[in-house]
């Protein structure tokens, strides 16, 4: 923090955390930015330079050998989305490319390693694909069901987390499965396994529809499972009542011509940062 005539004036926070999420192999012990601002009227005078040098020093004295803006942060902040009625989102995973810290951070030896792009939805403006019934049926035809997962078959989803590589789905699996009364989830199955799921569906208080993701084996993959489960979400977020969606994905994900044909528009860009301490 930097203080001047009993004001603040600066600010930077930094945390250190062991995940290597979101960095490159060699950053296995990063330190985190999770945010930063110096008023207006006091830049261009080096505050900045010098509270990033006091968050390298004491990254050092933890043993971090690395320092990033990323997902990986332990530390969260929900910030507002442009153009909208306050909607919010629950995470930046980078630095902000169109703000001003972005151009200092890669003064200061920071190295984009990748583009996440923030993207939204007025749920109003969500219109069901002429055709998302045909491509039910055609996946019925292949003896894959899509729809609302009954957690009393106790179908196995093992065999799809071992080969997507993922325990986060499989513990997001097992503990919604598990409770007495659990969220919707949409699945595609076959008789006896889940093969394609998305995460279970929430409303934040904030009417924001949670998209965690789809996950789907590499097994079924190209036959459009993701692409009828995602609209499938959108229509179950509009019956929970919620009001918009957000989500992030990479700049060139191919899951993102899905999105934008749904009616989602790209909010932000956010680069994910890294620098060897």
């Amino acid at each position: 923090m930097w203080e001047e005539d009993g004001e603040v004036v600066g600010y930077m926070l930094g945390v250190p955390h062991s995940s290597a999420r979101s960095v490159p192999q060699e950053g296995r012990k990063p330190g985190y930015i999770v945010c930063f601002f110096i008023r207006r009227d006091k830049r261009g005078r080096g505050i900045g330079k010098k509270l990033l040098q006091e968050v390298e020093k004491r990254m050092r004295e933890k043993g971090r050998t690395s320092l990033a803006l990323s997902a990986g942060s332990p530390i969260q902040l929900d910030w507002i989305i442009p153009g909208t009625p306050g909607h919010d989102h629950n995470n930046a995973p980078g630095a902000d490319m169109q703000s001003d810290g972005y151009g200092f951070l890669l003064e200061e030896g920071f190295t984009p390693v990748q583009t996440e792009v923030a993207m939204y939805l007025d749920l109003k403006d969500y219109r069901e694909p002429e055709d998302i019934q045909e491509k039910i049926e055609r996946l019925e035809a292949e003896g894959i069901a899509v729809g609302r997962y009954d957690p009393r078959l106790g179908y196995e989803f093992d065999q799809m987390c071992d080969r997507v590589g993922s325990e986060y789905w499989r513990q997001v699996l097992m503990e919604e499965t598990a409770k007495a009364q659990p969220r919707i989830i949409l699945a595609a199955t076959v008789p006896g396994h889940i093969v394609a799921f998305t995460g279970p569906v929430d409303k934040q208080p904030s009417g924001r529809g949670w998209f965690t993701g789809i996950c789907t084996d590499p097994i079924y993959e190209k036959r459009g499972i993701g692409t009828v489960l995602f609209h499938l979400l959108m229509q179950e977020f509009i019956l929970e009542g919620a009001s918009f969606s957000s989500l992030f994905t990479t700049e060139n994900n191919h899951a993102r011509k899905v999105y934008e044909r749904v009616g989602f528009r790209v909010a932000r860009r956010f680069a994910v940062l890294y620098k060897v301490l």
